[in-house]
């Protein structure tokens, strides 16, 4: 029989040399954008983690150092040389020193090489483990870094799927090749807008928070900033700043205004929205499911940009109060109905667009006449006297309490051809104020306004 031939084992290597190993680095680089140095920062991190599971004690006194150029990993344990050594770990004998160096001397420090190779299972699974964290940890962190530059921007997103119990829509969404769930809920949605799995929504992206299984992108269908963004991407006037965006007010899945101005004096902001025979804005009215926008002119005249929000109702004047923040608006009683609104939204809706205090009231109470004052007769002595007649009401004004959505008015709204409803010469005044918690959406407004459906 021949005989087996002694195999002798090999020391440990002190240096981890692999070409395959940097080559796939570069392709990891390559395809997933991670950076090569910040996976060899994780690789030293694993490897560090493997030798301190295997020596007990040891302290920070260990470093690693790759070479990209010769494709090496060398890891060194940084010891002092003393007389006597009380730290095993982080202190060498003089002549143990001069095994490493040999004209080492009390006080010098000494870097020994540690064989990379001679990790047991164990630790060599812990590096493995802190490597895979390190690839994780570098996606989400690609990930929460795009997604964050597209704060206050729309996003298309697909519908991943629909909890029938909570209401929830799970969205998928792509950005620049980075892909992310986000939940859409019942608040963020518009009332009467119905999904299904499959279909494509735009979104607008509100805030990106960083979670512990990847970024939690907050997205709604019902901000402001939803109306906004589509009128930059439908208007080039508006993307390219020749018409500004003044300001917003929305009440999602019914009405939105929007007021615009210029310093182009060539340029109709109103028109520029408009498009040709609507087509711009009937796009956005079409994504929003069809919504009312009225398109308005900003003006820094508060009274006319007061007059121009209420519309599509005419109105006779408008006199701002005295404290600045209040506007007097007298309109035909005809007109009174359709300034105030259903429910007192479109009054609401001028309100939070101008920021002021609005108090609607008919032609016809304006124009009353009031009674000169009779003078009063002293009855006779001994005489009795009736009960005296109750005092005459006094107009009521209505106005909107702090964080409450309507108003309980409760005139119905009507469009420009529709008869409105009649108040009569006894209608009382409509007193509409901006909510105390829902400030305008960063901006204003005046003059000839569109209404479109």
């Amino acid at each position: 029989m021949a005989r087996k031939k002694k195999v002798e084992k090999e020391a440990p290597k002190s240096v981890f040399e692999n070409r395959e190993f940097f080559l796939a680095l570069e392709d990891l680089e390559a395809k997933k954008s991670i950076p090569v140095d910040y996976m060899l920062d994780r690789v030293g991190q694993a490897l560090i983690t493997a030798y301190k599971r295997e020596n007990d004690g040891m302290t920070d006194n260990i470093y690693v150092v790759p070479n990209r150029e010769e494709f090496t990993i060398r890891m060194f344990v940084r010891k002092t040389v003393v007389d006597d050594v009380y730290e095993p770990y982080e202190e060498l004998s003089l002549e143990e020193a001069r095994e490493y160096k040999p004209g080492a001397m009390l006080g010098d420090i000494i870097d020994i090489d540690v064989p990379t190779r001679s990790f047991s299972r164990i630790a060599a699974q812990t590096a493995k483990q802190v490597i895979i964290q390190g690839i994780r940890e570098a996606e989400r962190g690609m990930v929460l870094s795009e997604f964050e530059s597209k704060e206050h921007e729309i996003l298309p997103a697909l519908v991943s799927r629909i909890d029938p119990r909570s209401g929830n829509i799970i969205l998928e969404m792509v950005s620049q090749g980075e892909k992310t769930e986000a939940v859409l809920t019942p608040g963020e949605q518009v009332n009467g807008e119905q999904y299904s799995e499959g279909d494509h929504v735009k979104v607008y992206v509100i805030e990106v928070r960083k979670g512990t299984r990847g970024p939690q992108v907050m997205i709604s269908r019902t901000h402001p900033g939803l109306v906004k963004r589509l009128f930059e991407l439908e208007v080039p006037e508006i993307h390219d700043g020749i018409v500004e965006v003044k300001s917003i007010a929305r009440e999602a899945g019914n009405r939105t205004k929007i007021a615009v101005a210029t310093n182009d004096e060539n340029v109709d902001p109103i028109g520029a929205c408009v498009g040709t025979r609507g087509a711009r804005v009937g796009n956005i009215v079409n994504e929003l499911g069809g919504e009312k926008i009225d398109i308005i002119k900003w003006s820094e005249d508060t009274a006319a940009f007061v007059s121009a929000a209420l519309a599509p109702a005419d109105v006779i004047s408008a006199s701002v109060q005295p404290d600045g923040k209040s506007c007097r608006v007298i309109v035909p009683d005809d007109q009174l109905s359709l300034a105030i609104g259903k429910e007192g939204q479109n009054a609401r809706l001028a309100a939070k667009l101008t920021g002021c205090k609005i108090d609607i009231a008919p032609a016809s109470q304006q124009q009353a006449p009031e009674p000169e004052a009779e003078p009063a007769l002293e009855p006779a002595a001994g005489s009795e006297t009736g009960p005296e007649p109750d005092p005459q009401p006094e107009a009521f004004e209505t106005e909107q309490d702090a964080g409450e959505e309507t108003f309980d008015m409760g005139p119905v709204e009507t469009d420009a051809d529709e008869e409105p409803f009649d108040k009569g010469s006894d209608g009382e005044p409509f007193d509409a104020e901006p909510d105390a918690d829902e400030e305008p959406f960063d901006e204003k407004q005046a003059e000839d306004p569109l209404s479109m459906e």
